[in-house]
């Protein structure tokens, strides 16, 4: 499935900007990308945007289908999507049950969950820092508990006794939530994430920021490490079994832990069967993971977990 699939949307990378249509001529049980048209929107998590912008682009080149992608964070997209204002929802956790019931409560109760990508979250110093070669968990929570480290040697005796400066993402974001289930609940379930700091939902701040002080630890999604790497330093991170960077294969085989993390797109079922054109959007995420994920910086998923997403639309498609 790997190879036809990547066959299949070679024709789309290669002609990015082009407007070319690479699909042919759809078979039974197929969406013909070509015959829909309307409006699809997506908002939610800053780390799924990169990922659902680009679907947004190469869709536009084989259908005239309207995507408008926002990045609001998780946690507001979901507001937003259970309040009936977007089509599809981004997210880099999964959904909560809360978030279910809100959604529930709006007569919402047809919810589908896919996964399109891995993550590696991951951990950054300042090109300037020296000594930060690896964290182990225990460390990093204390780096980032409320109450926590103040200072570098806080952290572990023998490290400079200068001031630590923590940069992270906003309470609404996914990354910020599964930072503190992973690494600050996890270690102690009654601590919570520091607040002081520099927060922000952009991650170009975060970065700019880390990059600028010596004395900055900060973490954000995989793809924006890559983005802009030169100017910082992923700290490798000892979940148990030895320092481990992040990396496309070390998140894959899932020894870089407990920082990787699975990627979602939600959406409804009535769309996916009502409006093709959400179904189209939908499959075509899915259909171009194998090149569109690792293009703007993330993982895709295994073989088997893709067909599992993948059958998951097949009580949708045309019969």
């Amino acid at each position: 499935m790997a190879v036809v699939l990547a066959t299949l949307f070679l024709a789309a990378c290669a002609g990015r900007g082009t407007g070319t249509v690479p699909f042919n001529t759809p078979g039974p049980g197929e969406l013909d990308y070509r015959e829909l048209s309307g409006k699809v929107r997506i908002d939610g998590s800053s780390t799924v945007f990169p990922i659902a912008e680009a679907v947004a682009e190469e869709f536009s080149f084989v259908s005239d289908v309207r995507v408008n992608v926002g990045f609001s964070g998780t946690g507001a997209g979901f507001e937003k999507f259970c309040r009936g204002d977007t089509d599809i929802s981004n997210a880099s956790r999964p959904i909560r049950d809360s978030e279910v019931e809100a959604c529930a409560g709006n007569g919402i109760d047809d919810i589908v969950e896919l996964q399109v990508g891995i993550d590696a979250l991951t951990v950054l110093v300042s090109p300037d820092n020296d000594f930060v070669d690896c964290l182990t968990v225990d460390e990093l929570h204390t780096a980032f508990r409320n109450g926590g480290a103040s200072s570098w040697s806080d952290v572990r005796a023998g490290w400079p006794d200068d001031e630590m400066l923590p940069y992270y993402p906003g309470a609404d974001s996914g990354t910020f939530d599964y930072f503190v289930e992973a690494i600050i609940e996890d270690v102690d379930e009654n601590a919570s994430h520091r607040g002081d700091g520099t927060a922000s939902e952009d991650d170009n701040v975060l970065a700019l920021g880390i990059e600028n002080d010596a004395n900055a630890i900060g973490y954000f999604g995989f793809a924006y490490f890559l983005a802009v790497g030169e100017g910082l330093q992923a700290v490798p991170i000892d979940g148990g079994d030895g320092c481990v960077a992040p990396t496309f294969d070390t998140a894959l085989d899932g020894s870089y832990k407990p920082l990787s993390r699975p990627l979602f797109i939600y959406t409804r079922a009535a769309f996916l069967r009502d409006r093709p054109e959400v179904l189209g959007v939908v499959k075509f995420f899915l259909e171009s993971s194998y090149l569109l994920v690792p293009e703007v910086g993330y993982i895709t998923m295994p073989d088997d977990v893709l067909d599992e997403q993948l059958a998951k639309l097949e009580p949708f498609l045309p019969q």
